[in-house]
């Protein structure tokens, strides 16, 4: 979302709706206030992450509890999990969202990943873990053409006639809708379809290298560059000890996908240590082309995380210049 920042870069923030942050004292609803200041704190988006891993409040409601209480920040996914939703209900919350908001709705879509993070979640949705990447593409363009007002769908996977008229959005052809992973595949089909490319790339060489092969993409099927948005999805810990700050992030990392930090560091975009080494960290990643960052505070205990919150928007004016 464009909020007019002087340098085009946009901060966002992950809220932490997981249970496997929580102190047991912490009430969710302060989820909502939590929202609400990072919203007077400067970052321009609040996203939340959709999955079944541990006991979470669900992404769709939890947007829909922020849209009324806060006024120009983008609300967005990363990323959703379309197959855990039928399509046309899921259509219809997504229209809905973006009403309520005003138009402040974002998008990240993924197809989930092999093992216990992706795979048995299919399984319970009752839907094939085979094609699901077309499944999910076929899935977006059902949601833009109901968004658009058709009355059927026929695609190779999904197919429906006589579509009851459906919600429409807040703006013509629906929120803009990002794609998370980096793949060649991903890459080649965000460049094709999709409005935004939300990866968590460990090395920012990789990322510059994975926005240059989604622009070719891009401009094979005739769009412009700046028809995809360059977002990134890093966890950040700020700690003035710096060693005080790795155990905590190895906790958050145990807590949150049983695993240590030096695995997590192997496969996901981690930035920690002072305030300076966290702001030269992510600049590397806005010199490599990200645009937009969705920032994820790695702290346990929603005390613990609004703290971290404040560290990261202290980080915003020099980021932004």
């Amino acid at each position: 979302m464009d909020n007019g920042l002087d340098n085009g870069l946009d901060i966002g923030i992950l809220l932490p709706t997981g249970s496997a942050q929580w102190d047991a004292a912490d009430d969710p609803r302060e989820l909502i206030d939590f929202g609400r200041r990072a919203e007077r704190s400067g970052f321009s988006s609040l996203f939340v992450n959709d999955s079944l891993i541990s006991p979470r409040i669900e992404a769709l409601t939890m947007l829909a509890a922020l849209a009324p209480v806060t006024d120009t920040v983008a609300l967005g996914t990363a990323a959703l999990l379309p197959f855990l939703r039928r399509p046309i209900q899921a259509a219809q919350s997504l229209a809905s969202l973006d009403l309520l908001s005003g138009g402040r709705l974002t998008v990240t879509v993924g197809a989930g990943f092999p093992g216990r993070f992706g795979r048995p979640f299919y399984t319970l949705s009752e839907v094939p873990w085979e094609r699901r990447f077309d499944r999910l593409d076929e899935t977006v363009a059902l949601w833009r053409a109901l968004w658009g007002g058709a009355g059927s769908f026929h695609g190779e996977i999904l197919r429906y006639a006589d579509i009851p008229p459906a919600t429409r959005p807040y703006r013509p052809g629906g929120p803009p809708v990002w794609l998370g992973g980096a793949t060649p595949s991903a890459l080649a089909r965000t460049g094709r379809m999709y409005d935004g490319w939300l990866p968590y790339p460990p090395d920012p060489a990789d990322y510059a290298a994975g926005i240059l092969d989604v622009r070719k993409a891009a401009a094979d099927a005739g769009r412009a560059a700046e028809d995809v948005t360059a977002a990134l999805f890093v966890t950040v810990r700020v700690d003035e000890d710096v060693e005080r700050g790795r155990r905590a992030l190895d906790e958050y990392a145990r807590a949150n996908y049983g695993m240590p930090l030096e695995e997590l560091e192997k496969i996901q975009a981690v930035v920690t240590g002072t305030a300076d080494q966290v702001r030269d960290g992510l600049a590397r990643y806005t010199a490599a082309g990200a645009r937009h960052l969705v920032c994820r505070p790695a702290a346990m205990g929603l005390r613990s995380l609004r703290d971290q919150m404040e560290r990261i928007a202290d980080l915003i004016p020099t980021l932004r210049a």
